[in-house]
């Protein structure tokens, strides 16, 4: 939000007034100590144990379990950050972590195999034998869709079962494949029933082991019967995983037959086939989602209703404040801030940052349990960077958690404030200044250096563990008249120190998952049409109707407030409530296939491009293999050159050695011959960008397409809001970065090539869609032009079919998926916009053949599989854009990465009843790479 920008003031009514915050004692404890603040409902703000809410005391007998084992709870003195003690004490203690974390680490394994890996510290040591958090057992509950991700591995399961074990997946599957109409495709392969036979000859599940000495409940005669039960309990999940094996296989050649030309099947015939199919498909693992922001409120604003989806689907979430965003210090709008009665009248920093954590802490709760009084576990953790955090565990829900660095905010959107994240990283102060709010249970003062707030946040990652990162844009530009930030400068320059954490954290830090990054775009929202259905921009200005504190009634028991009065006249904010828009990664043409029908996919996972690869329609996928090279930016593109092998298009940024040495360039890796694993090394286009001051380095993703000549061309939107290429001529150089004209072009350009081979060019504006067109292949792109298609929001998908280009594009307000042919005989043309309806949602759509799709309302993707049909949603939340292709002669390929950072993929014939084959995750779980 904009801190120190006029806001609206107060409604009326009663508040606390102000008044001295309580001066709590907080305890710091280690691992394998006993919890001073007790079990749930028992943690003080005084020396006697309290809870943060006191009306939640009577809740305490239903969480028995102490903090020391949620699921995300960081605690204080983890991994050594307080130094374990010397000689024998320290052993000791090491050795006891150790059996604790076996024997819960073991029973948390045979529940959520996929979040097995017990939580780190920020930054700190490797603890050894961290305990492993806890996770209520009802909300582990595998789901059939869940149990089909690993079912293909029958094989893989048998071996399990012979080991006695669990196979690495929720304990359970369907016994007909999904898409099967009638569930025939269900009879036991021989693997099946060689696994069932080992499962009979006695295995144990891969669960807790009793204790020595145990006795069996019930009398001794309970034991064999027990172990019978689990006996048949493997062999049951082993059959099962093996029979949809059978089905997935059957599926997958059936699929690949029809794609290479035979007639397609279509098993049930019925015209509901698609949407049972769409909705059947596997569940990604949840993954675990950081998102990092310079000021309290900027999630609500800039990164809802993602944040929504995940905390509704039960995903863990993270999400840490760079500033305490104390801003004037006054809780109220400036006009009134004087004489509004029961708001902060005199300027009070710590007490307004804690009315706004107060008023985050109610609008997680209310989203996470629809209470915004729900009680949080507040304590005190070291960080890497030598100073120390406040982490905020929901009790109700633990795998919710606050983080507050409580650095020094700016306090003006584009002024000169040496004091700040931006004076910081500039170089005009050597340390920033911690802000303490007056609640925290923080009490020691401290300052950051420029690498000590990188060590901190890289830290945090460190201890979470996250498969996606969310944080704002590093590169939001400049207003074009006046030269003025589109975004607060806390916001970009945060991002920035969040960029070169990430790339810390992936450099440092082996033992961890692969993780994608998603970027927000901020203030400028309201500048562009609207994204969100008005359901969902309803469910967005709720959460920050919570955060304003409307009703003035003191849930929280805080004498600074329980939220942030300065929007409380105007929770909106500029229509910020009323969109969404991601920075980078909207691009939908990471997904390509080669001459063979084999697959390639080209993400951005851990600051390289990943690439996974299916050799021919039926091999056996292969990755994520990292391309050498870091520091790319979200979202990479590929192109099939004329001699058939493919490009990889993106950028990347650099920091320097100076602080003005910030740049983002564009480059490019080719295939080293068709159908090849490798890849050339990345070679650099360059910008258009002259110095990062200028416009802050803000350039688009770029957009590549190969004419009928075989010519490739990369264009991006360039920071002064028009259009910029180069094109590579016959020699293999690149010709320089050309002005193509065009004015406030926003979001990141598309292309692709008609049937005559003239390449088409679009971007989107504030009011509409212009384009540009060769006359022929092999000559210059035309003139700008202007579309007439009514506005739209900013993600646009263009494909050449039916001798032209076609767009698709979202209806501002709606959600819906629109579409018009693009036609280049006699100049650029537009012929029949069509409204394709869809399940609302926003960001990018993906089209190939009769397959079409889109993130839908709720976060999940939803798809169409041919005109008329209906729409159908499946279980699968994922980052940034999906992306499809054509696969040999009539089928159609689909692909997204999940939250969880892993590839998944469907297929569907490209015929008017087909439907969408079972999704397939690619690769094994995402633990460690």
């Amino acid at each position: 939000m904009s801190d120190g920008h006029p806001r609206p003031g107060p409604p009326a009514g009663g508040a606390p007034g102000p008044g001295p915050a309580p001066d709590p004692t907080y305890q710091y404890w280690q691992y394998g100590q006993p919890d001073p603040y007790g079990q749930y409902g028992q943690y003080a703000w005084s020396q006697d144990s309290q809870q943060y809410h006191q009306s939640h005391l009577p809740h305490q007998h239903q969480h028995p379990e102490p903090v020391s084992e949620f699921h995300h709870a960081p605690q204080a003195g983890w991994n050594g950050w307080d130094g374990w003690p010397d000689g024998a004490g320290a052993q000791a203690q090491q050795a006891q972590q150790a059996q604790q974390a076996q024997q819960a680490q073991q029973a948390y394994e045979f529940q959520h195999p996929a979040d097995a890996e017990p939580a780190r510290a920020f930054g700190g040591p490797e603890a050894a034998g961290a305990p492993a958090p806890f996770v209520p057992q009802q909300s582990q509950a595998p789901s059939p869709q869940q149990a089909q991700q690993d079912a293909p591995q029958g094989r893989r399961a048998a071996r399990l079962a012979r080991r006695a074990g669990a196979p690495d997946g929720p304990t359970g599957a369907s016994s007909a494949a999904p898409g099967s109409a009638d569930g025939r495709i269900g009879e036991a392969p021989p693997q099946g029933r060689r696994a069932a036979r080992t499962a009979r000859r006695g295995g144990a599940p891969d669960g807790p082991a009793p204790a020595a000495g145990a006795r069996p409940r019930g009398g001794g005669g309970q034991g064999p019967q027990r172990n019978h039960r689990w006996a048949g309990l493997v062999k049951g999940v082993a059959l099962c995983a093996a029979v949809a094996a059978a089905g997935m296989l059957v599926l997958r050649a059936g699929a690949a037959v029809e794609g290479l030309g035979g007639s397609p099947a279509h098993p049930g015939g019925g015209p509901d086939t698609a949407a049972v199919a769409v909705g059947a498909g596997a569940v990604p693992d949840p993954g675990r989602v950081v998102q990092i922001v310079a000021h309290p409120d900027d999630d609500l604003y800039f990164m809802n209703p993602d944040l929504r989806y995940s905390i509704s689907a039960g995903h863990p979430v993270t999400s840490v404040y760079l500033t305490a965003g104390e801003a004037d210090g006054v809780n109220a709008a400036p006009a009134k801030g004087a004489t509004t009665k029961g708001a902060t009248a005199k300027p009070d920093k710590p007490a307004y940052a804690e009315a706004r954590q107060n008023g985050i802490r109610a609008a997680y709760a209310k989203m996470a349990t629809g209470d915004r009084s729900s009680a949080w576990k507040r304590t005190v953790v070291p960080t890497k960077g030598g100073g120390h955090a406040e982490v905020d565990v929901l009790v109700a829900n633990p795998r919710v958690n606050l983080v507050w660095l409580q650095l020094r905010e700016a306090g003006h959107g584009y002024a000169d404030v040496p004091d700040s994240l931006h004076g910081l990283w500039d170089g005009k102060v050597a340390r920033l200044e911690s802000m303490l709010s007056s609640g925290t249970p923080v009490k020691q003062r401290f300052a950051y250096s420029k690498d000590q707030v990188v060590q901190t946040l890289a830290g945090v990652l460190e201890q979470y563990a996250p498969t996606t990162v969310r944080f704002q844009d590093p590169t939001p530009g400049r207003y074009p008249d006046t030269k003025q930030y589109t975004d607060h400068q806390d916001h970009f320059y945060g991002a920035r120190f969040v960029q070169m954490a990430t790339a810390a954290y992936a450099k440092d830090v082996k033992d961890r998952p692969h993780f994608a990054v998603q970027n927000y775009v901020g203030y400028f929202n309201g500048s562009l049409p609207s994204a969100l259905d008005p359901q969902e921009a309803k469910e967005k200005l709720d959460s920050l109707d919570t955060y304003a504190w409307l009703d003035r009634q003191n849930h929280c028991g805080s004498d600074a407030g329980c939220g942030d009065l300065k929007v409380s006249d105007h929770p909106a904010g500029n229509r910020w409530t009323d969109s969404i828009n991601y920075a980078r990664g909207t691009g939908t043409n990471w997904l390509t296939s080669d001459k063979d029908h084999g697959l390639w996919a080209f993400k951005v996972l851990d600051g390289q491009v990943a690439v996974w690869h299916r050799p021919g329609p039926v091999g056996a996928w292969r990755g994520p293999d990292l391309l050498p090279g870091t520091g790319m930016d979200p979202g990479a593109s590929a192109v099939t050159l004329k001699d058939g092998r493919i490009a990889v298009f993106g950028t990347r940024t650099s920091f320097g050695a100076r602080p003005t040495d910030y740049r983002r360039e564009v480059v490019h890796a080719v295939q080293k011959s068709p159908g090849a694993d490798g890849f050339g090394e990345w070679q650099s286009l360059g910008t258009p960008e002259t110095a990062d001051e200028t416009w802050t380095s803000d350039i688009s993703a770029p957009a590549v397409s190969v004419d009928g000549t075989g010519q490739p061309a990369a264009y991006v939107r360039d920071g002064a809001y028009g259009l910029r290429g180069r094109v590579q001529q016959a020699d293999g150089g690149w010709g320089p970065w050309e002005k193509h004209g065009g004015e406030d072009l926003h979001g990141a350009p598309v292309t692709a090539t008609d049937g005559a081979g003239r390449r088409i060019v679009l971007s989107a504006t504030s009011k509409s869609v212009v384009g540009w067109a060769q006359p022929k292949p092999g000559a210059p792109l035309g003139r700008v032009t202007a579309t007439g298609l009514p506005d739209t929001t900013l993600p646009l998908t263009a494909e050449g079919r039916e001798g032209g280009v076609r767009l698709w594009f979202r209806k501002p307000g709606s959600g819906n998926v629109r579409t018009a042919l693009m036609t280049a005989d006699g100049g650029l043309k537009v012929n029949h916009m069509t409204d394709l309806g869809g399940l609302n949602g926003f960001g990018s759509v993906t089209a190939s053949g009769h397959v079409l799709a889109g993130r839908a309302a709720g976060g999940q993707l939803g798809s169409e599989v041919g005109p008329g049909r209906p729409w159908g949603r499946s279980p699968l939340m994922f980052v940034g854009a999906p992306s499809s292709t054509m696969t040999g002669k009539n089928m159609v390929s689909l692909a997204v990465v999940g939250l969880d950072a892993r590839l998944y993929v469907t297929s569907s014939a490209d015929a008017p009843d087909a439907y969408l084959a079972p999704w397939q995750p690619v690769g094994p779980r995402n633990a460690a790479p």
